[in-house]
């Protein structure tokens, strides 16, 4: 009887061990769908701020950004011009509105709002190219001074565009 126990026992685990070891699932998080073969470098534009208001540091935060993000997210290598992918465009938005009123009369809420006009090129299939705008906004408590929340602000925003841009762009969603 404890011999046929064990021998169960080793059974089961022999049969886990071999659907564990035979199984394999591969997920990808990032999205990204890039015909590899095709496609094996990008170019990366610099985007300058055309802006009305300007900030100093929200250009080479949302550089730094979309270039991290093709660097992490794909295999592809970066090159300084004629990638078969290539990225460009302009921050053309940076503005701050009235977002609510409150019961007396003044503003309860403000939204920023930061736009970026983005230009893609695909040299392998011309028909995925593209000009589009891509808009993020976030709100903060008007009883605060935009200085004091700006930095997070832009990094919230810089982080949903640039996300925006990496789907339109290689997700192919």
């Amino acid at each position: 009887m404890v011999g046929n126990k064990h021998l169960r026992r080793g059974a089961y685990a022999l049969f886990m061990l071999m659907t564990l070891l035979s199984c394999t699932v591969s997920y990808r998080f990032n999205g990204a769908s890039i015909n590899y073969d095709k496609v094996k470098t990008i170019t990366v534009n610099t985007f300058e701020n055309r802006a009305l208001y300007q900030y100093g540091p929200l250009a080479s935060t949302f550089n730094n950004k979309l270039q991290d993000a093709y660097a992490q997210q794909t295999k592809l290598r970066f090159v300084k011009r004629g990638g078969d992918l290539e990225v460009s465009g302009e921050i053309t938005g940076y503005d701050v509105y009235n977002k609510s009123v409150a019961a007396d009369g003044y503003s309860a809420q403000v939204e920023l709002r930061l736009t970026v006009n983005v230009r893609f090129v695909n040299n392998t299939n011309h028909a995925e190219d593209f000009e589009q705008k891509f808009t993020a906004s976030q709100t903060y408590d008007s009883t605060l001074q935009l200085t004091s929340v700006q930095d997070g602000l832009i990094e919230d925003m810089t982080t949903e565009i640039v996300d925006q841009i990496f789907n339109a762009t290689v997700a192919n969603w």
